[in-house]
């Protein structure tokens, strides 16, 4: 807010004098209040009384600034005791030093002879001193001052108050004209030359310091100009794309912060979920309190207005267009780690002693106990941000998997999940999405009960899911929660960017009986069709062979799509394999599968891989569970034979992890090729059918994870869309490699 007007005449307090504040003045007479502080009383003068400032008709020429004239002098010679008198008297008159006394006030002829008697060079001196404490005054005056005094300063006459008060121009600084007197000359020469050397010292001193400040301020300039458009680009979707080479953003955490006013939000609602002051962060939320829910879930923070219009790059249509699926392939990455905890994705969480057992977000949130929400949501708001989605737009990918668990909806006697929090991130995900025309995959990862019995399902171990003594109820609950989720999602404005709904993520039907899923299947499309979602449906292969699906779940629904998850590292038969023969086996052999799986004339029908990575061993610490060793050196050991893997696996044993789990800036050329290679042909094999989404953007460390730190580090195409090699060129035989590294 500007500061207020400093005004030149001092305002009159009509107030009594009793009754008014000490130090108050009464009525004062019309004249300017100084604009400085007047000299220190203990300071010589030069004279003892001011002088009044002539008329504005008769003002006299500057060289009689410094030889102020009066009137009013006796013209006879007075007694000594007369002049005496009249001395006291003047005194008297003329006691105070203010420039609203000399305005008002004559001299006698006596106090002139004495005034004439001093030297012209000590008012000099007194008013230069006076001039460079004004000068140190300057900052501290307001704008509307500076302004005055400039006009002031156009003026080539000063009053003698002004004089007096040391507030005259200081014309020994002005470059080019108005001429100063005999003593600033004088001056001058005493300082080292004459005004025209010292201008012209000043100047070069200027003009070194305008150099400084401007190698300082235009490079900080234009970082805050690319940092502005990034803003701007980030906000309306749009964004020029960024090298493989270059650090994103996306790979730091934000600061959450809250930044919504909870005054509108009732008591009755304090406290709950809407009850947005308990938000850890509201950027990009509606903070408008509302009750309303659709399917009994809040729509708390989404605002009524939304865009289709925006694209992911040039080779795809804009949101509000139909994607040809099957004849336009998806190229997508999912956001793991996320919502639904995985250790090998963010360590950190998971860094506890080994007899905690903290090895899942199960036991994860049971030993943080009260303060789970306040972790959870900490990584909710942190690890994936606004800007990973322009990063992931950036890097030419098209659609995003989003895996999130049922908890986000609700929990149940016993859960200690953190209930809820979540579903406002993931509603805040897929405006993110939108915004920057990415089409989304909703994949529901962790159902009750745990339909696998992995980590990555929420509970490491038993599957209770259809299984089990409460088998039957957590199939319901889950069915419960897709009557839930399908009628949000039914709503119009999500028909344009969630594309694909997903059922469940990978059940386990090597060990629930495959018909068993079958039936749930088909009653959760029921479900869910039954509400409105018109979107295509995904189902998991359930780690049966894709050629087992040929015969199965037929003339279900005209819109479903199967999803299968194809990992090398996990099938000890093709982790030994050598470099080249990987390649080979992701050209040759998953080309021909997905293309046989794809038709509904050889296979089962539309096909799409919703999971994939390129790392060629399965090292990565914490990937099998917390703790656990890698089939690869032969150190995997669970405790049950049938899963144990206590013989190195690699080719030409014995095997190392170390070239894996090495910083990538350590890699070999020979190993960066290889992997982005491998990674490239997974991509042209996928790409026979519907397409495929990596696993994952983004991981704390692990690199042959990750998309944002594989495209970092060299080893995954610039564009997705845009790949170096297909399966039509030639393989080396990397022989310089090694295949025990």
């Amino acid at each position: 807010m500007p500061k207020p007007r400093r005004e030149s005449t001092a305002r009159a307090d009509t107030r009594p004098a009793f009754n008014r504040p000490p130090g108050v003045r009464g009525a004062p007479n019309p004249q300017d209040e100084p604009r400085t502080p007047r000299r220190a009383p203990n300071k010589e003068k030069a004279k003892s009384s001011p002088v009044p400032s002539p008329s504005p008709e008769k003002k006299p020429r500057r060289q009689s600034d410094r030889h102020r004239s009066v009137s009013g002098a006796g013209a006879g010679k007075p007694s000594h005791r007369k002049t005496e008198r009249e001395r006291e008297r003047d005194r008297e008159k003329h006691s105070s030093g203010t420039s609203t006394d000399s305005a008002s006030h004559l001299l006698s002829s006596g106090a002139l002879a004495k005034l004439n008697s001093y030297n012209n060079k000590a008012e000099f001196e007194e008013k230069y001193e006076a001039q460079k404490q004004q000068k140190k005054q300057y900052k501290n005056l307001k704008a509307a001052e500076v302004s005055q005094r400039k006009k002031r300063k156009k003026s080539r006459n000063v009053s003698g108050a002004i004089l007096e008060e040391g507030r005259a121009e200081k014309r020994v600084h002005r470059r080019g004209g108005g001429g100063g007197g005999k003593y600033e000359d004088d001056e001058r020469r005493r300082q080292g030359g004459s005004g025209g050397g010292l201008s012209k010292k000043k100047f070069w001193w200027l003009l070194v310091l305008l150099v400084v400040l401007l190698a300082i301020f235009i490079p900080v300039g234009v970082v805050v100009a690319n940092n502005s458009s990034k803003k701007s680009n980030t906000a309306d979707g749009s964004s020029s794309s960024s090298s493989s080479g270059g650090s994103s953003s996306s790979g730091s955490a934000s600061t959450p912060s809250n930044e919504c006013d909870s005054g509108s939000v009732p008591a009755t609602a304090k406290g709950t979920y809407t009850d947005i002051s308990t938000w850890l962060d509201t950027a990009d939320f509606n903070c408008t309190y509302t009750e309303e829910t659709v399917g009994g879930l809040s729509v708390m923070g989404l605002y009524s207005e939304w865009d289709d219009s925006k694209r992911a790059n040039d080779n795809v249509p804009p949101l509000d267009e139909k994607w040809e699926y099957g004849k336009m392939p998806i190229r997508g990455v999912n956001v793991g780690g996320w919502f639904s905890l995985e250790p090998f994705i963010t360590p950190s969480m998971f860094n506890y002693p080994a007899s905690a057992k903290i090895v899942d977000e199960y036991t994860l949130t049971a030993k943080l106990g009260s303060s789970a929400s306040r972790v959870l949501e900490t990584h909710y708001a942190s690890f994936i941000t606004k800007q990973s989605f322009t990063d992931i737009k950036n890097a030419g990918l098209d659609h995003v998997r989003i895996p999130f668990p049922y908890w986000a909806v609700t929990t149940y006697d016993g859960d200690p999940y953190v209930a809820k929090i979540a579903w406002r991130y993931l509603l805040r995900a897929i405006e993110y999405c939108r915004q920057n025309g990415l089409r989304v995959n909703l994949d529901l990862h962790a159902v009750p009960g745990s339909q696998n019995g992995w980590a990555h399902s929420g509970r490491q171990g038993d599957i209770g899911w259809i299984l089990g003594p409460n088998g039957a109820t957590n199939a319901q609950r889950s069915l419960d929660i897709h009557n839930q989720l399908s009628q949000f999602f039914a709503q119009d404005r999500y028909k344009n960017v969630i594309t694909i709904y997903g059922l469940v993520n990978e059940p386990k039907m090597l060990v629930i009986p495959p018909d068993s899923v079958l039936d749930w299947n088909k009653k959760a499309i029921t479900v869910i069709r039954g509400n409105g979602i018109t979107q295509h449906l995904v189902f998991g292969d359930g780690f049966l062979s894709l050629t087992q699906w040929d015969d199965m779940f037929g003339g279900v629904d005209d819109k479903l799509v199967m999803d299968t998850h194809q990992y090398q590292i996990f099938n000890v038969g093709q982790l030994k394999l050598k470099h080249q023969d990987k390649i080979n086996l992701a050209c040759s052999g998953w080309t021909g599968i997905m293309v046989t799986a794809n038709n509904p004339d050889t296979g089962w029908g539309p096909t799409l891989d919703g999971e994939w990575s390129q790392a060629d061993t399965d090292c990565t610490p914490n990937l099998n569970d917390v703790g656990q060793g890698s089939r690869w050196a032969g150190t995997l050991d669970t405790g049950d034979p049938e899963t144990s893997v206590l013989t190195p696996t690699c080719a030409q044993p014995p095997c190392s992890c170390a070239m894996a789990n090495a910083d990538p800036k350590d890699y070999s050329n020979d190993y960066k090729t290889f992997l982005q290679m491998y990674a490239e042909a997974q991509m042209h094999s996928f790409e026979q059918a519907w397409g495929w989404f990596y696993w994952t953007w983004k991981t704390e460390s692990a690199t042959q994870w990750s998309w944002m730190l594989g495209r970092q580090a060299g080893i995954l195409p610039d564009k997705a869309y845009a790949p170096d090699f297909k399966c039509d060129k030639d393989v080396p035989d990397f022989t310089g490699l090694g295949d025990s590294y």
